[in-house]
């Protein structure tokens, strides 16, 4: 029946949108599948189907019978063969029926309305799901208990004589209900507003007495204030009369001073005078004792000569070997044994080459000392303190044991709450600045506690250290030379 709907066998008028009937007659062609059941359902009307077909709706569909008109079709709809449905709804046949009213509620509503065999289908599965209801309508009369919403959306359907004026009267009741259930909520509104002014009025006067109980405190702090005022008034005229006094004193003190100064000149020239005086006996004493020189000079070459003779005769008794210290090795030179830090890969290695850092740690009795903190943040500084701590050290730990150095590194610990509970690594010493002491001022001080000689390397890209430690004879290099040494299997 649906397909002989859809394709008319000769020029015909689609069924109109408001629920008005034909102008024409549909004209079924020999051989279509017709429905019995839909015939006996169009003869069964008689007068009153068409009298229902002929009423129309004054305004859309109310929203509350749309929805059940829509749920009534997404129910019946699994229950249709697929060639009997409009095309339009063939792709939700296989969904559940709430996705159907979920998601076709638009395809249903629009094939209820446009065509006129799919609805009687549906309303041929309402009457076999509820043929009372349906039963009282086409009767014309309408069952008092039912729900106002389920008369309306059945008399849609089945288009009984008067269901224009049921889903009307369905809507009306619709619109009072919200406007009722809009009222009672006003009416809620209103009493919550009522008792959050009432609420609000008691808050502003107990605000209002706290208000009046501070002003009274303001009054009697101001007037304390006053006293205060005075009292420091009559602070100030003792301290300008004290100033006044001072005053006087410091002239009489720059009097005084004037005339001790003048004292002091005159002490001065005798003093000049005294010295001018030795000055001219010490001349006449060196004068005195060129005249003796040559006598002394003469004793003086005879002891050199005895002590001359004495030392090469001692020198042949004890068979002495000839001294073999030379002028070359009293010149201030590197020896390759006892190499500084400083002297270690001036040119040829960057100051980033890991190569650098293996060349320093491989100096005998070398001191590696780090500063902690500027080198965990200079390499992964997005860490948590304590994690940073973790990698440092267990890096340092690794390379004590490789290279044999001695290790010491440095953390600032001035903004520490409480003490760092911690395992020191093998080979690595810890330490941590005391109270108002930065990490910077510790490693200067371990700088400075080592003995002059030995070399010592100090890990910081803080210049301000690199400088000090520098002055104290230590060799600083950049932390990232560390963080490439540690990164290096």
């Amino acid at each position: 029946m649906v397909d002989a709907a859809k394709e008319p066998a000769g020029p015909q008028r689609q069924p109109a949108v408001d629920g008005r009937a034909p102008d024409a007659v549909e004209a079924v062609p020999p051989g279509a599948d017709a429905s019995a059941e839909a015939a006996a359902a169009d003869e069964s009307g008689g007068d009153e189907s068409a009298a229902g077909r002929s009423e129309r709706l004054d305004r859309p569909l109310p929203e509350g019978v749309r929805r059940r008109v829509v749920g009534l079709a997404a129910d019946a709809l699994g229950g249709l063969p697929a060639a009997e449905l409009p095309q339009s709804l063939r792709q939700y046949a296989k969904f559940t029926p709430a996705r159907r009213a979920k998601y076709a509620a638009t395809a249903l509503a629009a094939a209820l309305e446009s065509e006129p065999a799919f609805r009687v289908r549906i309303a041929e599965r309402l009457r076999l799901g509820q043929p009372d209801l349906v039963k009282a309508l086409e009767s014309g009369s309408v069952p008092g208990a039912a729900d106002p919403m389920d008369v309306a959306a059945a008399a849609y359907l089945v288009r009984s004589a008067g269901w224009s004026r049921l889903v009307a009267e369905a809507g009306e009741q619709a619109e009072r209900a919200g406007a009722e259930g809009a009222a009672a909520e006003a009416g809620r509104l209103v009493e919550k507003l009522q008792a959050e002014l009432a609420e609000v009025r008691a808050a502003a006067r107990v605000d209002l007495d706290r208000q009046r109980a501070e002003s009274e405190d303001v009054r009697k702090e101001a007037d304390s204030l006053r006293k205060k005022v005075r009292s420091l008034e009559s602070d100030t005229r003792r301290a300008q009369a004290e100033t006044r006094r001072v005053a006087a004193e410091l002239e009489a003190l720059k009097a005084q001073t004037a005339a001790e100064r003048g004292t002091g000149e005159s002490e001065a020239r005798r003093l000049r005078h005294r010295i001018s005086e030795l000055e001219t006996a010490a001349e006449q004493g060196r004068r005195s004792a060129r005249e003796g020189r040559s006598v002394e000079d003469m004793r003086l070459r005879l002891l050199l000569d005895t002590v001359l003779q004495s030392a090469q005769g001692l020198q042949r008794e004890l068979a002495l070997p000839v001294s073999q210290i030379r002028p070359a090795d009293l010149v201030e030179a590197v020896v390759p044994s006892s190499a500084s830090p400083h002297d270690v890969a001036r040119r040829g290695l960057a100051e980033d080459d890991p190569a650098l850092l293996d060349q320093l740690l491989a100096i005998p009795q070398v001191h590696l000392v780090v500063d902690g903190y500027n080198v965990t943040k200079t390499g992964y500084p997005a860490l948590p303190l304590e994690q940073q701590r973790i990698r440092l050290l267990g890096g340092l730990a690794m390379l004590a044991q490789r290279t044999q150095a001695e290790v010491t590194c440095v953390f600032d610990g001035q903004d520490l709450d409480v003490p760092v509970i911690m395992a020191p690594p093998r080979g690595v010493r810890v330490r941590f600045s005391r109270t108002g002491e930065t990490a910077d001022e510790l490693i200067r001080r371990l700088v400075r506690a080592e003995p002059q000689g030995r070399p010592v390397v100090v890990v910081s890209t803080d210049r301000e250290v690199a400088e000090g430690v520098r002055k104290a004879g230590a060799r600083p290099v950049a932390s990232v030379l560390l963080l490439n040494r540690l990164a290096r299997p």
